[in-house]
Parts: C-alpha cells; sequence; structure tokens
C-alpha cells in the first residue's frame, strides 16, 4: 500500500492582480519503505512539492494522501498533528533551536510527539557521531555536526515519512557524503521513506529512483 499518494496537485502564488503558477497536475507515488529523489532547476517547484506534503502548506487543486489521510480535510491544526505523528523534516538551513543543547534538539520532536525512546535516542546519538557533543549548543558545532543533529532529531520519533529538501546543500563534499549515507542507514534501520529534494543527480541516483520536476510538472 502506498504511503504518500498526489494526484493532478497544483498550486499557485498570487502577487497583487498576478497568479503564478508553481505545481500544474502533479502525480506521484510513494510507497512505504521507498526513498525517492526529486531533482530540478531553480524555480521549478521542488521545495514547494516538499512543502506542501510535509503539510506546511495549502495546495490549490488535487489532493496529497498521507497514509490514506487526506491533507485537503485538515485544517491548520490538524496539519500540525500530521507532522507531529508521521513527518520528519530536514531542511538546508539547521533549525536548531539554539537555546537547547545536542541531546535536547535530537529528544525535541519524539517528546513532543509522546514518543521519547531514551535507548534509541542514545543509539541514535552514538551512530551520528554526537555522543560527545551532547551537552554543547548548535552554536558550539560545525556545520556537519548541526546536519546529522537535524536529522536524527526528524528520525527520533520513527515517523513513516522523511522529507529532507537539499540536506547537504550547505555541506563540502566530503561532509556531504558522510551525511548523506548515515541518513539512508538510518532510514532503512527505520523503515522510513524518505523523498529527498536535490540538485544533484549524483546524490539522486544513490536512491530507489529518480523522478525530474519541470516547470511545476513531473517530466
Amino acid at each position: 500500500m502506498p504511503l504518500l499518494e498526489i494526484e493532478h496537485l497544483a498550486k499557485a502564488y498570487v502577487t497583487g492582480e498576478e497568479r503564478q503558477p508553481v505545481l500544474e497536475d502533479v502525480d506521484l507515488v510513494l510507497d512505504a519503505g521507498e526513498t525517492l529523489a526529486l531533482t530540478g532547476e531553480s524555480g521549478s517547484g521542488k521545495s514547494t512539492l516538499l512543502h506542501l506534503v510535509g503539510a506546511l502548506d495549502g495546495f490549490d487543486a488535487g489532493e496529497i494522501r498521507l497514509a490514506g489521510t487526506p491533507l485537503s480535510g485538515l485544517d491548520e491544526a490538524g496539519r500540525a498533528r500530521l507532522r507531529l505523528a508521521s513527518i520528519g523534516l530536514v531542511f538546508q538551513q539547521f533549525n536548531l533551536v539554539p537555546s537547547l543543547t545536542v541531546a535536547q534538539n535530537l529528544a525535541l520532536q519524539a517528546r513532543m510527539a509522546g514518543r521519547a525512546d531514551p535507548d534509541w535516542l542514545a543509539e541514535l546519538g552514538q551512530r551520528l557521531g554526537l555522543s560527545r557533543f551532547a551537552d554543547r549548543y548548535p552554536q558550539q558545532l560545525s556545520g556537519g555536526q548541526q546536519q546529522r543533529v537535524a536529522i536524527g532529531r526528524a528520525l527520533a520519533a520513527r515517523p513513516p515519512l522523511l522529507l529532507a529538501d537539499e540536506p547537504t546543500g550547505n555541506l563540502d563534499e566530503t561532509t556531504s557524503d558522510r551525511v548523506l549515507e548515515l541518513m539512508l542507514e538510518l532510514v532503512d534501520d527505520t523503515g522510513a521513506a524518505l523523498f529527498l529534494v536535490t540538485h544533484s543527480r549524483q546524490l539522486a541516483g544513490r536512491l530507489d529512483r529518480h523522478l525530474h520536476l519541470s516547470r511545476g510538472r513531473i517530466a
């Protein structure tokens, strides 16, 4: 059974009297445990699509279903509950809470979802190479270390779906490769599906499937 189903999805932004289509008639299916990369030129709508799937914004037409739940029927509070329970989010900007330690950032979403597992959090910290930095704050870490915290936080509650928007875009090539490898290992271990937006076709080639978005449509 598909975990994520997108049917005839459309989204436009309106500025003044001008309507600018961003996504048009997008169809996509992602199975549980599958990894999918989405590439496309700048402005093609990649990040917009990921934000819609992540219930961070509303859409104009079509439907998105996550584990059978239609997103169109959810209000803002409903979308927030869905994100907390079922979706892990990783962005190019790490979005860590600066006043929380590494350990506290790692545990944040799992605690909010009521699914904090001390053993799993300890394992995440160890596998991500963060155990000795547990009491440090984000500003005391390198970019690669901060992104590892962000990945761990997103997977701490064991969500069925991980969304990643250019997660290695701010990292050098060597760090990028290691962070991606860790993310793929953890996704495989938790059984989560991964929907990854990237500009890199080389990176995209390491996932199960690769789709390309051009001018708001799957090419």
